[in-house]
């Protein structure tokens, strides 16, 4: 028999709402043995159940919900529901002739929370970041096999948040001979993601629908790409007809391969320059220097890791969006992004217009970008939007 997680008085309105956490403050007792990651049955201070999910002592969110059906055993077939319903979903998408690499699994909008998987054509990439994720690894890389024989899958549990749930960082073969690098089709775009180091799963599958908008408003246009990673925007820009692009990043084995990335798809190589300094200081350079391009891209890291730095991040934001917004020419375009989930849109969009008008220039927003297609938002967890886009004309008016 599961042991019981007994709600305090009052705090079962969310998960009636079917969302998927329980916090600690929530919880008034737990009735019999849970160790990390096993399934307990959830009820309310009045004895009614609620709900069935993973335990995780440790964390803040001491149950991450796997159902609401009471009949649900969470067993090798739950795992693979899920996976397929999320698949199928994901094969509506895509034409999978033009775009092979997409995330199978959107964690808690797919019904599995704390469990991501992206594809990257025959390769999967998992990462494990909740002790229900970490407690049911073999039934999850039985399932993606089940969907997918030929597939290899490799983990990347090695995220930070993972040591909220006291788990420690994990990462390896899990199925298969599974390449270190992988080449995928992107729109038609070759990009290749390295699975082993790369940032995330290896690539930032999220920005696709952002890419292909730098894409349309790239033509004759001079472009800046900051924190640029492995080019793929300039990819996209050059393929929509930039004059130019101008790749930015910290990271030398990162601008290396986006020089390979124009190589391969047959890009302009004389139309790409690649600048490895810190992009703070590279705007800042530009400020001094009055140079100017006709579009800027800022898409930054996570500046937000908790509520408690949103106020210090919101500054982070206002500054490089000052000093990119300094870097447009009069009536060029800002494509600005957060990609930090607590970061309220209407918020990052107050940082933006107060960076204009710091630099004491004119935005007029034209567009939102968003995460793509495959990282949905169920409607159940509004946490699950995360990145938010603007795209800016920017004039001296």
């Amino acid at each position: 028999m599961s042991a019981q997680v007994i709600l305090q008085p009052s705090r079962d309105k969310s998960l009636r709402r079917k969302h998927p956490w329980v916090f600690e403050s929530a919880v008034a007792e737990l009735k019999g043995r849970a160790r990390v990651g096993d399934t307990v049955d959830v009820y309310d201070s009045e004895g009614d159940w609620l709900g069935k999910g993973a335990y995780s002592p440790e964390s803040k969110i001491r149950v991450r919900m796997w159902t609401f059906k009471k009949e649900e055993s969470i067993d090798n077939g739950f795992f693979l529901r899920r996976l397929e319903a999320a698949l199928t979903l994901r094969k509506r998408l895509f034409d999978l002739s033009k775009t092979n690499a997409f995330r199978w699994v959107a964690s808690e909008s797919d019904g599995l929370p704390g469990i991501t998987i992206d594809l990257y054509d025959n390769v999967a990439v998992v990462q494990l970041l909740s002790a229900g994720g970490e407690k049911h690894r073999d039934k999850i890389v039985w399932a993606i096999t089940k969907l997918m024989p030929d597939i290899h899958i490799y983990e990347r549990s090695d995220v930070d948040v993972r040591k909220k749930e006291g788990l420690e960082p994990v990462t390896g073969v899990l199925h298969g001979e599974p390449p270190m690098q992988v080449t995928v089709l992107e729109n038609g775009i070759n990009i290749v993601v390295d699975i082993e180091n790369g940032h995330k799963t290896g690539f930032y599958l999220d920005q696709r629908d952002s890419r292909a908008a730098a894409a349309h408003y790239a033509k004759d246009a001079d472009v800046l790409n900051c924190f640029s990673y492995t080019g793929t925007f300039s990819c996209y820009a050059l393929s929509g007809g930039a004059n130019s692009v101008t790749n930015v990043d910290v990271s030398q084995p990162a601008l290396d391969l986006a020089k390979h990335h124009i190589a391969i798809n047959g890009l302009d190589e004389n139309k790409a320059q690649y600048i490895n300094k810190d992009v703070f200081k590279a705007l800042r350079e530009y400020h001094e220097q009055g140079k100017q391009f006709d579009m800027v891209i800022l898409d930054p890291p996570k500046f937000v890791d908790s509520k408690a730095t949103l106020n210090r991040a919101a500054r982070g934001y206002k500054d490089i969006n000052m000093y990119g917004i300094h870097a447009v020419k009069s009536g060029g375009l800002l494509l600005t992004f957060s990609c930090s989930g607590l970061m309220p849109a209407d918020l990052f969009q107050k940082v933006v217009a107060d960076a204009a008008l710091d630099a004491g220039r004119t935005i007029k927003i034209i567009a939102r970008l968003n995460q793509a297609s495959d990282h949905p938002i169920i409607g159940t967890y509004p946490e699950g939007y995360y990145l938010k886009g603007l795209v800016c004309e920017v004039t001296d008016d």
